[in-house]
């Protein structure tokens, strides 16, 4: 067996139903991975969450779809006990629910700020606060946060904003569950080719993402795409690398702009 492996590894996935949540479910099992519990947030992605399951039995691996709404502790510790419950306790667990609003400060009101505080920071926390709790010894842990988080950018103060606390996270995690051989890292890409990104970007805006990194003209649309990133974090999940306590920062497509 390959040093750099994750046959036989459980699996749970945090906003697994779809983009790069459900290419990670599928990469992992078709790599060996022997149980996936894919997460989906409501009634919008239950389909798609059914569908990944079912693209991960058919490469040989156990699944399971769980639903919750992970700004709460409450759920955010059902979904681990659901998991270990249904497959076993995790040995990787990865996090990618998150919210996007490109708004000017000044216009962003209490209500939206607090959505976006629960959805990037709290819910952040709590994952990986359980994971801590439910995550095999020598196991890993991995977050998703923003290239943002190293730009000088307007319009992303609530977004980057409430992202920027997982940095933190990760590095207290990483000291407090490294000693029973946890690795704990946060993943920042640029902006991916996914509805996460279209969904608060205009034309120009598009435009002008899809030609700013100098990798633009290598990728499928301009933008970070998602199949690129899957087989990076696979390697920060496998036996054999323990890189621990950083944030990874992919093709980082934000300027001044």
């Amino acid at each position: 067996m390959s040093k750099h492996s994750i046959q036989d590894k459980v699996v749970l996935v945090a906003g697994g139903a779809k983009n790069l949540g459900g290419l990670l479910a599928a990469d992992l099992a078709r790599h060996g991975a022997k149980a996936v519990a894919i997460h989906y947030h409501g009634a919008a992605t239950q389909a798609e969450a059914e569908q990944t399951a079912a693209t991960v039995r058919a490469l040989g691996a156990k699944a399971v779809a769980l639903q919750g709404n992970l700004t709460t502790g409450a759920a955010m510790e059902k979904l681990f006990a659901d998991a270990s419950a249904a497959i076993g306790r995790p040995d990787i667990a990865i996090n990618t629910v998150g919210k996007v609003l490109k708004k000017p400060f000044a216009e962003i009101t209490e209500a939206e700020f607090d959505d976006m505080d629960a959805i990037n920071n709290k819910s952040a926390f709590l994952f990986l606060k359980e994971a801590g709790r439910h995550v095999n010894d020598h196991g890993k842990i991995v977050t998703l946060v923003t290239s943002l988080l190293g730009a000088f950018t307007p319009f992303y103060a609530s977004y980057a904003g409430t992202k920027a606390p997982v940095e933190h996270y990760t590095r207290a995690a990483a000291k407090e569950f490294g000693a029973r051989g946890i690795s704990v890292t946060a993943v920042g890409p640029g902006p991916m080719d996914t509805p996460f990104f279209y969904g608060q970007e205009g034309a120009d805006a598009q435009a002008y993402h899809q030609s700013a990194a100098a990798l633009s003209p290598f990728s499928k649309t301009g933008l970070t795409d998602i199949e690129d990133v899957v087989p990076f974090i696979r390697h920060l999940v496998s036996d054999g690398w323990w890189i621990t306590g950083q944030t990874i920062l992919i093709n980082g497509g934000y300027t001044t702009k």
